[in-house]
């Protein structure tokens, strides 16, 4: 799987989180602080990253910043990103699940080793959910992406 990553800082949890994916066969590109050279705004690098998965360069992104918080909001800013802060494995579970997210966002201040690996074992494990429901509100935020870019 293509994986964008993004980081505004050049933490351990982010390194160790390039290596994960990595490891685990992933193709990784990598963005912000974890590219010298880049922009390190956690605006601008998240934006990067889930652009990649909008337009289909890669097949999912993480995202990082301190909390999470403002590297969501700039992923969710992409039209076609569904972007889900996890800071534990069930909420990575049920954003795969529930959200079909396509975004994985992090928090650099919370996220340990041992938590990024289980984060990543159920953000890897989900698969969208088939419930009619479930679909009809993932295409209800596919509509709204529509109506805020006119396409």
């Amino acid at each position: 799987m293509r994986i964008s990553v993004s980081s505004d800082m050049d933490e351990p949890v982010a390194r160790a989180l390039l290596a994960e994916l990595r490891e685990r066969g992933h193709e990784v590109r990598a963005h912000g602080a974890l590219n010298p050279g880049d922009d390190t705004q956690w605006a601008v690098c998240s934006a990067a990253a889930a652009r990649e998965v909008a337009v289909g360069t890669a097949d999912q992104a993480v995202v990082c910043c301190w909390t999470g918080t403002g590297a969501s909001i700039a992923a969710n800013k992409v039209p076609g990103v569904r972007a889900a802060l996890c800071t534990d494995a069930v909420t990575a579970d049920g954003a795969r699940r529930w959200n079909d997210a396509n975004v994985l966002a992090l928090s650099l201040r919370l996220t340990s080793a041992p938590l990024l690996t289980e984060i990543l074992d159920a953000w890897f494990a989900g698969a969208p959910s088939d419930d009619p429901e479930d679909r009809r509100n993932v295409e209800h935020t596919a509509r709204l992406d529509r109506e805020r870019t006119g396409a």
